[in-house]
């Protein structure tokens, strides 16, 4: 009998954990965070609006053949909520990558990642300042702690910077990126269910599109080029097969097999494995304030969810930082 039981148990205890599941959350981190490492590295070689540009116009041709079907049998839903798609797509795919590349000019990678994981503090702060939602003590703590989490990063762990305002213009531009972010996360929470999500994303490059090229050609008239080399090649390449088609396929599958709550905690291995390859291939040092930052901004996310991470559902659950 209890040889049956114990067998019983390890029946259950397999059921339970979707290790296939588990194991499609770690690729989609990683390659989001190499979308950092890539854009410091390209600072010199591959413009912003250019890096952006020739991502999404990667990335479009990917996912077009999947996209297609369902942006034309939703085209009347897309016109109906036209507002709120054209805000998605000007939040989360032009401002995003556009404002991370920029600060990335002047910003090492390491504190744009770290700064990244700022992005779910600002959805709850941003949701309870503009859309009404209720905040509880213990994620106004959370919030605070966060927040002074962002500024040890920003001024690189000296607070005299406070006091005269010398802060890294490519931090603050990185932190507006995550803003950015951040809005498009709650906007996209008003998107109905029954618009595929495939089809939009598609949608969302084709908009952002309209907006890049005329920035990009602004950018090539005032003398801004890009140095075509195997480099700047592989690096587009890149952006525009991993971080912005493979990951959120992989993460997609992930969030269906294993539920948004699983899936959302994986977003907080970005800036582990992009540290990791910032310092590996980038040859940036980790310092104290790092660690410090980061700790206090991991340790304000897990008191900012203690009341909200039993409520998310598979549409809440979107990459973050992709």
């Amino acid at each position: 009998m209890s040889s049956i039981n114990a067998a019983h148990k390890a029946s259950n205890f397999k059921g339970s954990i979707d290790l296939i599941g588990l194991f499609l959350l770690l690729p989609s981190p990683l390659f989001w965070a190499g979308n950092f490492i890539v854009g410091r590295a390209m600072h010199g070689i591959v413009p912003p609006m250019a890096l952006s540009l020739w991502r999404w116009v990667i990335a479009l041709a990917l996912v077009l053949p999947f996209a297609m079907s369902p942006m034309r049998r939703d085209l009347s839903k897309y016109w109906q909520h036209r507002w709120r798609v054209l805000s998605i797509s000007l939040a989360g795919v032009f401002a995003f990558n556009a404002l991370v590349y920029i600060g990335l000019q002047s910003t090492t990678a390491s504190n744009a990642l770290l700064l990244n994981s700022f992005i779910p503090i600002l959805v709850v702060l941003i949701g309870a300042v503009f859309l009404g939602q209720r905040i509880r003590h213990v994620q106004a703590l959370g919030l605070v702690l966060s927040f002074v989490g962002v500024l040890t990063i920003i001024m690189h762990g000296q607070w005299s910077r406070l006091a005269s305002l010398s802060f890294s213009r490519g931090d603050l531009i990185v932190f507006c990126a995550m803003i950015s972010w951040a809005l498009y996360t709650l906007w996209l929470r008003g998107i109905p269910a029954e618009i595929d999500r495939v089809g939009l994303i598609g949608t969302q490059i084709v908009i952002a599109l309209f907006v890049l090229v005329p920035l990009y050609l602004w950018e090539r008239a005032s003398g801004s080029t890009v140095t075509w080399n195997l480099h700047s090649i592989g690096a587009l390449a890149y952006l525009g097969v991993f971080p912005s088609f493979v990951a959120y396929l992989l993460y997609n599958i992930a969030v269906a097999r294993v539920g948004a709550a699983q899936a959302g905690i994986s977003i907080h291995l970005i800036p582990l494995f992009g540290v990791l390859l910032a310092v590996i291939f980038l040859g940036e040092t980790i310092h104290g304030y790092h660690a410090i930052g980061i700790a206090a901004i991991i340790t304000g996310i897990v008191l900012a969810s203690v009341s909200t991470g039993s409520r998310k559902s598979s549409a809440d659950a979107v990459p973050h930082g992709d």
